[in-house]
């Protein structure tokens, strides 16, 4: 299976919404619940790894969306339901290299770099701890470089993303 045809698979989620989140009633601690976390589900990684070269092969998703729909079925199954399912780490496999790690939780701009890896640290969109501005990183990745860049939530309503950013994005 292409990552187009997986695309459509996951595509049928969309738009869904949990009324649950934004009623009254989830406002207020009502006793113990649960989540499921799930990881990795690195769509590409079976044949790269059957193959024996995990720097190329990550064309065939075939047996990872089988498990990824396996996972989501066993979900669906539990009673009581989880209050939700998050999915972390690796998403798909692609060995691009890392250039930069975003972040957040600090409630202030900050980052630094190490061995050619940037930290950018964004501040926080609720509770600044720090002179930052309540705002929003818009984070443009080209094929040469990653430019980001922190936002004021007025500013980014009034005037949107600078031309140069949005310049970056009809290069191709």
């Amino acid at each position: 299976m292409s990552a187009a045809e997986a695309g459509g698979v996951f595509h049928r989620a969309r738009g869904r919404t949990l009324d649950a989140f934004s009623s009254e009633k989830e406002r207020e601690w009502k006793g113990p619940f649960y989540f499921i976390q799930g990881a990795d589900p690195q769509f590409g990684l079976m044949k790269a790894w059957a193959t024996g070269d995990c720097d190329n092969g990550g064309d065939e998703w075939e047996q990872e969306i089988r498990l990824a729909e396996q996972a989501v079925q066993a979900i669906n199954k539990l009673n009581p339901k989880p209050k939700f399912f998050v999915l972390c780490g690796d998403l798909v496999h692609a060995m691009p290299g890392i250039k930069a790690v975003f972040s957040g939780h600090y409630h202030r701009n900050a980052g630094g770099t190490y061995r050619n890896l940037d930290m950018v640290v964004s501040s926080a969109i609720g509770c600044q701890l720090g002179t930052d501005t309540h705002g929003l990183r818009v984070v443009v990745v080209t094929a040469e470089k990653i430019i980001h860049r922190y936002y004021s939530l007025d500013e980014l309503s009034e005037k949107g993303i600078e031309d140069d950013l949005m310049d970056l994005l009809k290069e191709n």
